[in-house]
């Protein structure tokens, strides 16, 4: 089984999460999305896996939502998508793929029924 978690170490829950990942014997492969964010066609498609609107997965209280006028009803998904990725502290986190399914660890635990 392959598990990826997209993970940003200086958040607390995705720590938690990848901790708690370990604990249960997974050792996922780490994707810094900070650093090394989604393409459109990558964070679309886990959208899909989550059952998620694009808004309904942005982190609404960061700088760049505001900034970037992002509380525009008026923009489309393909938008929405597109500032996510250019600005990916905007993507929630953390994001546990595994067996075709996708999960965000808030809280931690929920991660655990798509292993």
């Amino acid at each position: 089984m392959t598990v990826t978690i997209y993970h940003n170490p200086r958040c607390s829950k995705s720590r938690q999460t990848l901790e708690l990942l370990r604990e249960n014997g997974v050792e996922p492969s780490i994707i810094e999305y900070l650093q090394t964010p989604p393409d459109v066609e990558t964070l679309t498609a886990i959208l899909a896996l989550l059952g998620q609107a694009p808004r309904d997965f942005m982190r609404t209280k960061e700088d760049a939502y505001k900034a970037n006028g992002l509380d525009n009803t008026g923009l489309d998904e393909g938008q929405l998508i597109g500032a996510m990725v250019a600005n990916p502290i905007l993507i929630e986190r953390p994001i546990v793929l595994a067996n075709g399914k996708a999960a965000v660890g808030r809280p931690p635990e929920s991660v655990l029924k798509i292993l």
